[in-house]
């Protein structure tokens, strides 16, 4: 047998397509901003986002989907997110971060990604969302 028949193709799956791509990430990004508009516990995120959160829905949904290894919306359509600087002047700490993961941890429980998936998917937006921290405490 040749080294060519022996080859086999490594086939690497995206997070994006392990929790079901585009329409998980579209519900997810829903039902974040449901509870963030909806809970008590996440009124200090609210208060920092406009009335109307379809924009921030869209960008969010847009930034999750390329972040996760889908398309890079975000990247294509407002270049680099450069996420710290585009937060700068919201005042964030330890509690707003805390507040935001709450959102996303509900909303990933909500709509029915399996556990193993959110103790992934949590851990590294763990770390993305800490960084986000701009205020001492």
């Amino acid at each position: 047998m040749s080294a060519a028949t022996e080859e086999k193709s490594e086939v690497k799956t995206t997070f994006f397509e392990v929790i079901g791509g585009t329409d998980t990430i579209r519900a997810l990004v829903e039902r974040f901003y449901d509870v963030m508009d909806t809970d008590p516990k996440a009124a200090g995120i609210r208060a920092m986002h406009q009335e109307d959160l379809t924009s921030a829905r869209e960008k969010l949904f847009m930034y999750l989907t390329g972040w996760t290894g889908g398309p890079q919306l975000y990247i294509e359509r407002y270049g680099h997110p450069m996420l710290r600087a585009r937060h700068l002047p919201f005042p964030i700490g330890e509690d707003e971060r805390d507040q935001w993961m709450y959102c996303m941890i509900r909303a990933m429980h909500d709509v029915g990604l399996e556990e193993k998936a959110i103790l992934k998917f949590s851990e590294a937006l763990w770390g993305v969302a800490d960084f986000m921290r701009n205020k001492t405490e």
